[in-house]
């Protein structure tokens, strides 16, 4: 599935063929910068300690799938939230609280996902530096402030971006309000990211365009099923594709 930019921009009244500078909005996680593969060593390192004695991995991904899922309506994103799940998993298979060596034993377990440097996504900087000539570039985030604004401060990548954004969550009426206080066009803003569930489908919702790059390390509690009717949804394989569509 592909998008035709110029056929979508005039298709909106009022819009001409030289209104083309647009504003494109852009996820941070597993988009700009690698971030959910960090949380996956964690959690192979945590069943290689755990070690349970009648489960599979299989079987402990999915009580710490559930739980996160959990943790993540009632405490937000980030990685202490993440802590937190690991050591609600542990109890939950031992059916006791974490003592304390244990919940120390998990967070020197995620020394890296906490401190690490960041690593961007391949081609990310150049093709922000070259589609910053063109168009007005922001940033969308969800998670901890301070965690998500570590990591952008780390990634070198601030300067790219007229307007941050650092959210709790990522719906359809986050896109909204961002339209409505921002006075947006929704036909000329896009929303570029690796996540059914955060990116695209709630920025659909807002009638906002989507650019969906799907990355292979996602986390499953941001898969959801994509229209692949939408003509309003670009699919690309990878970042640097942007330059050829913008």
């Amino acid at each position: 599935m592909s998008v035709d930019r110029d056929k979508v921009l005039l298709s909106v009244p009022g819009l001409t063929e030289t209104a083309s500078r647009q504003v494109l909005v852009f996820d941070a996680d597993d988009t700009l910068w690698e971030n959910n593969i960090l949380f996956e060593r964690v959690i192979e390192d945590f069943l290689d300690w755990l070690a349970h004695p009648t489960l599979d991995r299989v079987e402990i991904r999915a009580i710490l799938d559930d739980i996160e899922r959990a943790n993540t309506v009632a405490h937000g994103y980030g990685s202490r939230v993440f802590l937190r799940s690991l050591g609600d998993c542990l109890s939950r298979l031992r059916e006791r609280p974490a003592t304390t060596a244990e919940q120390r034993e998990i967070e020197e377990l995620a020394v890296a996902l906490v401190e690490g440097q960041i690593e961007l996504i391949p081609g990310v900087a150049d093709t922000l530096t070259e589609l910053g000539r063109r168009h007005d570039l922001w940033l969308l985030t969800k998670g901890a402030v301070q965690e998500q604004q570590r990591k952008l401060d780390a990634s070198g990548l601030a300067d790219h971006f007229t307007s941050v954004h650092i959210v709790a969550e990522k719906d359809a009426q986050v896109y909204r309000q961002l339209v409505v206080e921002h006075e947006l066009v929704p036909e000329a803003t896009w929303m570029i990211g690796n996540s059914p569930k955060s990116d695209i489908l709630p920025a659909r919702r807002a009638g906002l365009n989507a650019v969906f790059i799907p990355h292979q390390h996602t986390w499953v509690l941001e898969y959801d099923e994509l229209d692949p009717a939408d003509e309003r949804v670009l699919h690309l394989t990878a970042f640097a594709e942007l330059r050829d569509h913008f």
